[in-house]
């Protein structure tokens, strides 16, 4: 077991002890302090946050990775796409070879520009599945929805991951948390996965909270705890497997059939879990989240791969033709939360 996969059991352990976990909250008390610090001096208007001309929604979370923000954000897309709106969803670009200092346009909403090693696998995903959206990257979010305003006419912005991003203004924050993992063992970075404390929730505007199994009723229950306890409008996004098809041919998988597992996400435990219901698995191979594949992590495996449609991104540049990717389905109030 290597040290990041060690960090992320600690981290969703309430029960963690140990030196190694000693030492991290050791660690968490330094980033608590910078956390905090940043926090007060926007909360005190020490530091504001710039504006863009057009309505910015941001769409992030209190922990690190795989809850599941990305089907969301192109759900919110889909929204103003269809109510004859151009948006615009701006991303770090974590994972892509492109230079995130500079503002690059993975796609004006027509053309696609950067293939998913340069582009980031999110921002690609993105950019190959929302045909009249923008997407951009830039650590510079700012500079990003600037550009995408100015220069492609975008007249929404949503912030990919932007909660913790305090430099822009947004008005709409929209805050995710997964209904199994929740807030891990609620402690900060990096003995936990918070990336700030629960103070945060004075700043959101709506709570999602993201149940990723077949049976909902534990998210709707928690969505009306929190929401009773923390006084903020909270919803549910039900989460669920649609169909598996071929990433090449797009031929659907016959249920039943055999095949190998793999995925290089945020929490992969529900990917498979998904897929344990209607075939059979006879092995799983986990890589490091937003892992860049080459052709030796599976030219050993044979049969059917069966993978995330954030990792068949990155794998169709392998021109493999048996590699299958799970299609989620992502259902959502959006007319409530957006209207």
């Amino acid at each position: 077991m290597n040290i990041k996969t060690q960090i992320t059991k600690i981290h969703y352990d309430k029960n963690a002890k140990g030196f190694l976990f000693n030492f991290l909250k050791f660690c968490s008390l330094f980033y608590g302090i910078g956390s905090g610090l940043k926090n007060f001096l926007y909360d005190r208007a020490f530091l504001k946050p710039k504006k863009v001309d057009a309505f910015v929604i941001s769409v992030g979370n209190f922990t690190t990775g795989g809850v599941g923000k990305t089907p969301v954000v192109a759900e919110i897309a889909k929204y103003y796409i269809e109510k004859g709106e151009k948006p615009a969803i701006i991303s770090r670009g974590y994972g892509g070879k492109l230079n995130n200092k500079n503002v690059h346009v993975v796609s004006d909403g027509v053309n696609l520009y950067y293939k998913a090693d340069w582009a980031g696998d999110e921002p690609y995903w993105l950019a190959v599945n929302l045909d009249g959206c923008a997407v951009l990257t830039c650590s510079n979010r700012y500079r990003a929805a600037e550009y995408a305003v100015k220069n492609l006419g975008c007249t929404k912005i949503i912030l990919d991951d932007g909660f913790q991003h305090r430099k822009m203004h947004r008005d709409l924050d929209l805050v995710m948390v997964d209904s199994e993992k929740m807030f891990g063992n609620e402690n900060l970075l990096p003995a936990g996965p918070m990336r700030e404390g629960m103070e945060g929730f004075k700043r959101l505007s709506h709570l999602i909270i993201v149940s990723k199994n077949a049976e909902h009723s534990r998210a709707e229950k928690l969505a009306k705890i929190i929401a009773k306890k923390q006084g903020v409008k909270t919803f549910v996004c039900k989460t669920e497997p649609d169909y598996v098809y071929n990433i090449i041919s797009g031929e659907h998988l016959k249920e039943g059939s055999e095949i190998t597992a793999l995925s290089a996400i945020g929490q992969p435990e529900q990917f498979y879990k998904f897929l344990e219901d209607d075939y059979k698995i006879k092995d799983k191979i986990t890589f490091d989240d937003h892992h860049q594949y080459v052709k030796k992590d599976i030219e050993n495996i044979e049969g059917i791969i069966v993978t995330t449609e954030k990792d068949a991104v990155k794998l169709a540049l392998l021109d493999k033709d048996n590699i299958y990717a799970l299609k989620l389905k992502t259902v959502l109030p959006l007319e409530e939360i957006l209207g």
